[in-house]
């Protein structure tokens, strides 16, 4: 289990004093395999089961089963119990053996891309935004017909400030936005002509443009990943020191157990006296890429409200919640230890890393996105722990 941190990437982010200062985590690992997680002396940070939490969630994939390079590891029945300040204690992880392979991660030239932005402060900025980028994409083409050239390969408009990350869960109302256009091509000439028309479009369309600050797009090479599992019997090992040959012995079968089958999680209805609360209220959550998918860590701030949370929260319901993003399936793991779910969100990030021309292709934003939606739970466990209601419950 990697260190949780210092607290300083953490959903309740009010809580946690010392931005500046932020402290060195502390694991203090006992013989059985458990350890106290802490932090530095008199430094910033916060260490909670909340943030020691998000921590283990993030960029994992199955947490029975999760593969790193000298273990399998399960991670579904981990606990983690405050003990003192900036103290917990992290129980029950367990070893499922040795993977019987390598993980390679390759990387390979796939055309050119550029990204630029624009700001504009005015009446109806994101009409506006969304109108200066049609004309910008629509004269490239144009241009790109005559010299014989392809269509852009991928094309990623994004209006920030209008909450353009959210689709159409956006309820933003602004009139100062960032226009964000990024534009992949097979071509580094065409790209050569999108950089070059930046700058006559904006000042010939909408008044209030401003914050050339980037100048002319610069066009970068896509280099795209490529990620998979080489068999250890398959794959010779060479060691050399000093001039030398060290012989190596390298365990090629794999000693791997099955994951143990995770208990059946609760997934509760809230009744016919239900209200809704958003999920921050109930929740925290932390996300981030394995690739071209998003991961989305969610832990229950207390053990009562997950199956409300998993009610909710289904494989479909977050599809639907992202499907402006998320190409492929969700699937959905549980970790009842940690009262905590895990979601991975397959092709949502438009290539991923350096691949992707979005303004977050590594999901960093998603679980902050999706700890907004609304859960419906018992209006009676609502009062009892004073969670704010949303206006339409309310009323």
């Amino acid at each position: 289990m990697r260190p949780a941190g210092d607290g300083g990437n953490f959903t309740d982010w009010q809580d946690v004093s010392g931005w500046d200062d932020m402290g060195m985590p502390i694991v203090e690992v006992s013989e059985d395999g458990s350890f106290v997680m802490t932090k530095t002396a008199d430094t910033g940070g916060l260490v909670s089961p909340g943030s020691a939490g998000e921590q283990m969630l993030y960029e994992i994939g199955d947490p029975r089963a999760y593969l790193l390079p000298d273990v399998i590891c399960d991670w579904s029945g981990v606990t983690l119990e405050q003990i003192g300040p900036d103290r917990v204690r992290v129980m029950g992880g367990k070893g499922l053996g040795r993977t019987g392979s390598y993980k390679v991660s390759a990387t390979y030239a796939d055309g050119w891309r550029a990204v630029t932005t624009l700001t504009l402060a005015a009446i109806d900025a994101p009409a506006k935004a969304e109108r200066v980028a049609e004309a910008i994409l629509t004269r490239c083409r144009r241009i790109f017909r005559n010299k014989n050239l392809g269509d852009f390969r991928q094309v990623s408009v994004e209006v920030l400030g209008a909450e353009a990350a959210y689709g159409a869960n956006a309820r933003a109302r602004t009139r100062e936005v960032v226009l964000k256009i990024g534009v992949a091509h097979e071509e580094r000439s065409a790209l050569n002509i999108f950089a070059g028309e930046i700058a006559p479009m904006a000042i010939s369309t909408a008044q209030g443009l401003t914050g050339f600050y980037a100048g002319r797009p610069k066009v970068q090479p896509v280099v795209r990943l490529f990620s998979f599992l080489q068999d250890k019997a398959d794959t010779p090992v060479a060691v050399e020191v000093d001039g030398k040959d060290v012989p190596v012995t390298v365990a090629t079968r794999e000693v791997r157990l099955d994951p143990p089958a995770t208990p059946p999680a609760d997934s509760r209805d809230a009744g016919p006296d239900a209200v809704k609360v958003r999920l921050v209220e109930l929740a925290w959550g932390r996300s981030g890429d394995k690739g071209d998918i998003a991961n989305i860590g969610i832990m229950a701030r207390k053990p009562d409200y997950l199956p409300y949370i998993r009610s909710a929260l289904t494989e479909d319901a977050v599809k639907t919640y992202f499907a402006h993003l998320c190409n492929g399936p969700v699937e959905r793991f549980d970790l009842p230890g940690s009262h905590a779910l895990n979601f991975l969100l397959h092709e949502s990030l438009g290539g991923g890393g350096i691949a992707s021309v979005r303004i977050d292709p590594q999901g960093k934003g998603f679980a902050q996105m999706l700890l907004d939606i609304e859960i419906p739970v018992p209006a009676k466990l609502a009062e009892n722990d004073g969670l704010a209601m949303t206006k339409e419950s309310a009323a």
